[in-house]
């Protein structure tokens, strides 16, 4: 008989593909050809020996953790009314997925890209909002730029694949709308609790209200970047319905598709449904962190569909071009309205 998982609709076995990044520099061809296989059958991959070093990793980690540790009233002077989350702090069950009636388990942080005064992009990227406290501030944005440079080198091979000159983004996403968010999914249950209550408050938990530590959702932006997902529960959703268990090794930075890049390839590179689930009762008194970096173009980037995605067996699914601000706008406005 299957384990019970496997009759859950999980599958036990599928692996996402791991490239080696370091193929960008030894073999360019091979790195095109892993990511282009990998992405178009999964719409994820995880990458190891990506540049971004285990030092900053880990400070970043240790940053994190000192920041969501401040006090609530601390971490509020930090969040920006009015502004959708889009800089700065978003407290404790507040996010809600598009679909979805059940706020999400986590707080977050969003940094964006530093603009310099009077840019032309200055209304649609408002500024950071630095955090006195530590080194938190230093080293996000240290982990943006570092994750900026790997997400490059990722869309130059899949400019390759697609049929394009190998620098098509370069131009594109230089100004990105792009986001680092940095999120806290606290312990479910108080690390205080007897392990013999454990299972039950989990239960108590579902009822009441079903809420996970992140719905099921798509990406809105080109690629996302996904580091230090350290304590498990990442799930992607096969093309045959099932899901499927996302463990990237210690170090390694996941990659996957979103929206933008899904309509710009006519589907060809599919942008995944991904959820994180509530751990098991074994660890559910850990809390999690994690830090993906969702990398959007400029913000007057017009996503029209590549020709060498559309064909005769392949029609254009999008014959209206749209900016991506103009498609980031309207895909903030769904999530609002759910």
């Amino acid at each position: 008989a299957p384990p019970p998982e496997a009759t859950m609709g999980v599958d036990l076995d599928g692996e996402v593909p791991i490239v080696g990044t370091e193929l960008y520099d030894t073999d360019f061809d091979a790195f095109v050809e892993a990511l282009g296989a990998a992405y178009e059958k999964y719409g994820f991959v995880i990458l190891r020996n990506h540049g971004v070093s285990d030092a900053l990793i880990k400070r970043s980690l240790e940053c994190s953790k000192q920041f969501f540790a401040l006090p609530a009233e601390k971490k509020m002077e930090y969040h920006l009314a009015g502004k959708g989350g889009a800089r700065g702090y978003t407290a404790f069950g507040v996010e809600t997925a598009k679909g979805s009636t059940s706020h999400d388990l986590k707080e977050f942080w969003h940094l964006g890209r530093d603009l310099p005064p009077k840019h032309r992009f200055e209304a649609q990227m408002p500024p950071n909002v630095q955090v006195e406290e530590g080194d938190f501030s230093d080293v996000t944005r240290a982990v943006f730029a570092a994750l900026d440079a790997l997400g490059g080198r990722v869309l130059e091979a899949l400019a390759v694949h697609l049929g394009q000159k190998r620098e098509y983004f370069a131009d594109k996403v230089n100004e990105g709308n792009s986001i680092l968010r940095v999120i806290h999914y606290p312990p479910l249950v108080d690390p205080e609790t007897p392990d013999a209550d454990v299972e039950a408050t989990l239960q108590k938990l579902e009822l009441a209200g079903g809420h996970v530590r992140a719905a099921a959702h798509e990406d809105i932006n080109l690629i996302t970047l996904l580091l230090g997902a350290d304590e498990g529960g990442l799930q992607l959703l096969r093309r045959d319905g099932r899901w499927m268990e996302v463990n990237p090794p210690p170090g390694c930075v996941t990659c996957n598709i979103g929206d933008m890049l899904q309509r710009l390839t006519n589907h060809r590179l599919p942008s995944t449904t991904h959820r994180v689930v509530n751990p098991p009762a074994s660890r559910a008194k850990i809390p999690r962190y994690s830090m993906p970096f969702f990398l959007h173009p400029n913000p007057d980037f017009v996503i029209e569909t590549l020709p060498t995605c559309v064909s005769e067996q392949y029609p254009n699914r999008y014959p209206e071009p749209i900016t991506s601000d103009e498609y980031l706008q309207q895909r903030l406005r769904e999530i609002k309205l759910k």
